[in-house]
């Protein structure tokens, strides 16, 4: 990267439960509305948009942009899973970097209820190298395919350094907590580490239901410009994208782990670019919204990301590192956890959570004196992005 890459604005609407939203193209068109007023930009002066979802047919993101305005501009639709929304993002800093000056990335997603699964049933899934290696090492067929791999990766964690199953209802506890004052948030109601471990098993002695994500509709933006743009139109460029990795899985994903299987080769692969284009460390890091999509990948994701040392996650958790007067705070919006999981809407809603803590203007969830953020979106199939933002 050769230039820092300004955040102009950011836009996200309160995430919903199936069947309690507008149709996706009313989520769109308001959460690029939303991120066009932050900025001070009018959507005339938008050049290229990228737009991701997971669930609808194609040129959805043409629908959704059509409700704020026809002016011809290249709008590209972006598919990656669960790491949609910040694929779109990583597009948006590609065309800025080549040369555009101001590019707009919006994720949304219409989920229906209860777990994921395959769309076209007609042909061959892009899961079926995963589901050979889970069949080999996890067995379980019953178990719906997510739940067997986050599920499997971190029984994997459990077996491998004797991490407690509490440490999960931990991070689970401390999502809710964190969500509370997140007013865009799916889930407010705080939980307790004891609420966690007696809810339903839905994989017993691995998972219980509330260690997982809820299938969540929403959306969630942000308008980038060139720094120069910036400067010229005199847009608040406190924000900046200091450096971004994408990854996707290599052959170690396929060996003989669940835990690499779920992407944590990846993980490490991206921020440790990060890390180098930008050079600083870990340890650096002052916030972080990172893929909880289960508790246990937030707790593989610590290690990935080097937060703390292979097998050290569950002491992570236990010093409250993970959280305010800790190391780094994680997830302060909430998390997929508890604000929520629209598909090609979580990568920007990471974003939009991270602006505002640059910014300072988190309010009841500000990290105080937050200077360098981190966002770690990962799909299965797979991808991941991680983005470093800090302040200008």
């Amino acid at each position: 990267m050769t230039e820092e890459i300004v955040v102009a604005g950011v836009g996200m609407i309160p995430f919903r439960k199936p069947g309690d939203h507008p149709p996706y193209y009313e989520m769109g068109a308001e959460a690029a509305r939303r991120a066009l007023a932050d900025a001070g930009v009018e959507y005339s002066s938008v050049q290229q948009a990228f737009v991701g979802y997971v669930y609808g047919d194609s040129t959805a993101g043409q629908r959704a942009l059509y409700e704020v305005g026809l002016t011809g501009i290249p709008i590209v639709n972006v598919n990656n899973n669960c790491s949609t929304g910040s694929t779109a993002l990583y597009l948006a800093r590609q065309a800025i970097a080549a040369g555009a000056d101001c590019v707009l990335a919006l994720g949304f997603e219409q989920m229906k209820p209860g777990a994921l699964g395959a769309v076209f049933t007609d042909r061959p899934t892009p899961f079926d190298r995963f589901e050979e290696v889970t069949g080999e090492l996890v067995g379980e067929p019953q178990i719906p395919l997510a739940l067997r791999y986050f599920g499997g990766a971190g029984r994997e964690h459990m077996q491998r350094y004797g991490t407690p199953l509490e440490t999960f209802a931990q991070i689970r506890a401390k999502a809710s907590r964190h969500a509370e004052k997140n007013p865009l948030a799916l889930f407010r109601k705080p939980v307790t580490v004891e609420q966690v471990m007696n809810d339903v098993q839905v994989w017993p002695g691995v998972m219980t239901r509330l260690m997982a994500c809820p299938p969540t509709c929403g959306a969630a933006a942000a308008l980038l410009v060139s720094a120069d743009y910036a400067r010229r139109h005199g847009i608040d460029a406190t924000v900046r994208i200091l450096a971004q990795s994408m990854t996707t899985d290599t052959a170690s994903t396929f060996g003989r782990s669940m835990i690499s299987l779920v992407g944590a080769d990846m993980a490490k692969a991206a921020a440790d670019a990060v890390y180098a284009q930008a050079g600083v460390g870990p340890e650096d890091i002052d916030v972080c919204e990172l893929h909880d999509c289960f508790a246990q990948n937030e707790l593989i994701s610590y290690e990935a990301l080097g937060f703390c040392a292979p097998g050290a996650a569950a002491q992570f958790v236990a010093e409250g590192e993970n959280t305010y007067g800790g190391t780094v705070v994680t997830n302060p919006s909430g998390g997929l956890l508890s604000k929520g999981h629209p598909l090609g809407a979580t990568g920007l809603a990471q974003c939009f959570e991270l602006t505002q803590q640059l910014r300072g203007t988190a309010e009841a969830r500000q990290v105080e004196g937050a200077r360098l953020a981190l966002q770690h979106n990962l799909g299965l199939g797979g991808a991941c992005v991680v983005t470093l933002y800090g302040r200008g």
